[in-house]
């Protein structure tokens, strides 16, 4: 099928700055020319790929050889209050998250401010449950509105259907579709955050882990953090030419976690076992059977340890490592795809050849392996 407009390098639009053409595109600026379009781009057989903001990809060089939809809606909506001190929206998918998280600042709301300076779209948001500094999607996120690619029909999925997980979903997993909408519930409660859960960010506020805060100060206090790692998009900053951290950080069993270095940073996950006192002269039941107990790597403590540090780029290439945080890589200028991708297969070379520890990389490949 043919849309009309004008092909466009995909480096233009998203954060990378890489990428070729797309052979097909369209901007689709509400819902239902959205559903429409998609139906009949499905329908054709083509191959199709949905852009929001272009902050999570990794595009090769030769483009995309299909229709790209690039969703631009926009709206954010305040829905019936389901309980007292809680307030719902409706958000449209193609809605700048950081302008949704300035909206819940503004309003006094709780429960996104630790986000703030995401860069994306909203409907892109639970596709890897997008999380930072004690946040994540998963504790506001109540539904999608989503136009399922098996079905054509649009359907109203609860968070509880699309598995959010740590930077996945059952949406990058494979269940093929549109995100048209989300729905998130924030806490009404006077101005102040949420509990402060993450250490880095309640030292930068001057406060103890678990105090609450006025939400434009988390707010302000998340974007200077941002801000000094590089990670907050500035035209005149080279370091900010990235996809955010590109590769999560490992979990791994707790067995494995200890043989590492004493000093490699490590977060327990889940429940611990718990302490049993057993009477004197009695013999203690088994345990019942539980799953290993897992654990939470740094991936940045295991770039930089496997020698690897900021700045670091293979002779020639024009892409690097940031100089400001070690898990962003970022495009110095004029940078290929391909000069990304082999530095992502250097770095994780080097970790798997250190440590052990294969990182997965956090960005959506389209047409590029790593």
């Amino acid at each position: 099928m043919t849309f009309g407009s004008a092909v466009r390098a995909l480096s233009d639009l998203t954060t990378l700055r890489v990428g070729g053409p797309a052979a097909e595109l369209v901007e689709l600026a509400d819902r239902e020319t959205l559903v429409s379009t998609a139906l009949e781009v499905w329908g054709s057989g083509d191959e199709w790929l949905v852009l929001g903001g272009g902050s999570n990809l990794l595009v090769a060089d030769e483009g995309f050889p299909g229709a790209v939809m690039r969703v631009l809606t926009r709206g954010i909506a305040e829905l019936p209050s389901p309980r007292p001190g809680v307030v719902r929206l409706r958000v449209e998918a193609g809605e700048s998250w950081d302008v949704l998280v300035a909206y819940t600042v503004e309003r006094g709301l709780a429960g996104m401010e630790a986000l703030s300076g995401i860069p994306g779209s909203c409907g892109a948001a639970p596709m890897q449950n997008i999380g930072a500094y004690g946040q994540e999607l998963a504790e506001t996120l109540v539904a999608v509105e989503f136009l399922d690619y098996l079905s054509g029909e649009v359907e109203r999925l609860p968070a509880e259907a699309i598995d959010l997980g740590y930077r996945t979903s059952a949406l990058k997993r494979g269940r093929r579709g549109i995100v048209l909408a989300i729905e998130v519930e924030l806490d009404d409660a006077q101005g102040l955050s949420r509990p402060i859960g993450y250490a880095q960010l309640a030292s930068a506020l001057g406060a103890l882990a678990g105090d609450r805060v006025p939400v434009q100060r988390v707010r302000d206090a998340v974007l200077a953090l941002r801000a000094s790692k590089g990670m907050v998009l500035d035209p005149g900053d080279p370091d900010t030419f990235s996809a955010g951290s590109f590769f999560t950080n490992p979990i791994v069993t707790e067995s494995f976690a200890l043989a590492l270095p004493s000093e490699a940073p490590r977060w327990p996950l889940g429940p611990q076992a718990e302490a049993r006192v057993v009477p004197l002269g009695e013999q203690p039941a088994a345990p019942a059977p539980t799953e290993p107990a897992r654990v939470k790597l740094s991936a940045a403590w295991l770039i930089e340890h496997s020698g690897i540090g900021r700045g670091f780029r293979l002779p020639g290439s024009r892409a690097a490592i940031s100089s400001k945080h070690t898990l962003a890589l970022t495009n110095t200028g004029e940078a290929t795809a391909e000069e990304v991708a082999e530095l992502a297969r250097y770095v994780r070379a080097r970790v798997l050849g250190r440590f052990g520890v294969a990182l997965q990389p956090e960005p959506v490949l389209v047409g590029v392996e790593v």
